[in-house]
């Protein structure tokens, strides 16, 4: 009986020891009270908590947000992998409300880059856990950006087995990528075939942002319905 006991006490003990980190509470990081309004008030078709667990980001990621804009996805990324992690937060030039946001504690953990897209990485941002591109891949569409450079470029600064997650407003399939700059969206296959030519593996996509009643014939600024939108998930080879 005793031997039992002993055994038992050392098995739980190895699983105290050995056992992984409690999955992140992503609700609970999307609750925090210092959140500011206006990303709350984005929070209902942006679905922030399921995206993040889409992601899997973890605490003590290296993380580089593409197309951040005001920073309302790389604040999401600092406060999911924490203080041990840190995000590169990337735009082409420096948007004033991004640095206006990086006055935030919240954003302590981040790195500002005003840096081409196809050139994305500065040589500290290399090794990266997870490369995140949330509604923008589109617009480089008809910018200035040669694509298959910079999804090489994303590759090249990921570690292997890294991930590369995007979302983006649906196309209708015979649009392609050529209604990035009249519809602001790109057809799903399109960025799809663009990423995996670069060597990316897919993993597997997610429905939280769809809506099928978009006919996706409108520009997303004045849809009747709400936008459909895809989510998409990549990774790097071993």
């Amino acid at each position: 009986m005793k031997a039992k006991f002993i055994f038992a006490a050392f098995v739980a003990g190895l699983c105290a020891v050995g056992a992984p980190a409690r999955a992140q509470d992503y609700d609970a990081l999307m609750a925090a009270p210092d959140r500011a309004d206006a990303d709350r008030a984005s929070d209902g078709k942006r679905h922030p908590a399921q995206l993040l667990a889409f992601a899997g980001v973890k605490y003590g990621w290296r993380i580089l947000d593409m197309g951040a804009g005001a920073g309302y996805s790389t604040e999401l990324m600092a406060r999911a992998t924490g203080p041990t992690g840190h995000v590169w937060g990337q735009n082409d030039k420096e948007p004033p409300k991004f640095l206006e946001r990086l006055k935030s504690q919240s954003m302590a953990n981040v790195t500002q880059l005003a840096r081409p897209f196809d050139d994305p990485a500065p040589e500290d941002a290399k090794n990266l856990d997870l490369v995140t591109f949330f509604d923008f891949y589109h617009d480089t569409t008809y910018m200035d950006v040669d694509r298959p450079k910079m999804n090489k470029a994303i590759m090249a600064a990921l570690k292997p087995g890294g991930f590369f997650v995007l979302t983006d407003w649906s196309a209708k399939p015979e649009d392609g990528a050529k209604v990035g700059k009249t519809l602001h969206r790109i057809a799903e296959h399109s960025l799809r075939e663009e990423v995996e030519a670069a060597g990316f593996q897919f993993v597997e996509d997610a429905q939280f942002l769809r809506h099928p009643e978009d006919t996706r014939e409108t520009v997303i600024f004045k849809n009747p319905t709400p936008v459909d939108a895809f989510a998409l998930k990549f990774r790097k080879p071993m």
